[in-house]
């Protein structure tokens, strides 16, 4: 229902990826973020990738927004590691499009070297 009647009109096109509604907590108290004392789950946000496995996630209590345009960047940054097949990384802030970086001992301790903050807003 906040998908159809407040998100559908905040994104152009709508959410592009599957949400689930949790009417009892079911999966809530799986993920641990049901909140018994007041009946509710807290916003969560769960990135799970086609095989199952959590890439990311944020829980926040109800009255904190939730930022999806950084929910999008990093389903997109989770999509471009995958096609990649782990060849390549996205340094915090990555949008699409720019410098990625390319994971390795070498790389280790040299971040600095290769990515400023700045690149990710050229």
């Amino acid at each position: 229902m906040w998908n159809d009647h407040e998100l559908s009109k905040m994104v152009d096109g709508g959410v592009p990826f599957a949400m689930l509604s949790d009417a009892g907590g079911r999966v809530g108290k799986i993920y641990g973020i049901y909140d018994e004392d007041a009946g509710v789950e807290n916003r969560g946000r769960f990135l799970i990738d086609p095989d199952g496995i959590i890439l990311g996630y944020e829980v926040l209590t109800p009255p904190a927004g939730r930022n999806i345009s950084e929910t999008l960047r990093q389903i997109q940054a989770y999509q471009l590691i995958r096609a990649s097949k782990g060849t390549e990384a996205t340094p915090s802030g990555w949008r699409p499009g720019k410098k990625t970086l390319k994971p390795g001992p070498e790389l280790v301790g040299n971040v600095w070297k290769e990515w400023k903050p700045e690149m990710a807003f050229d």
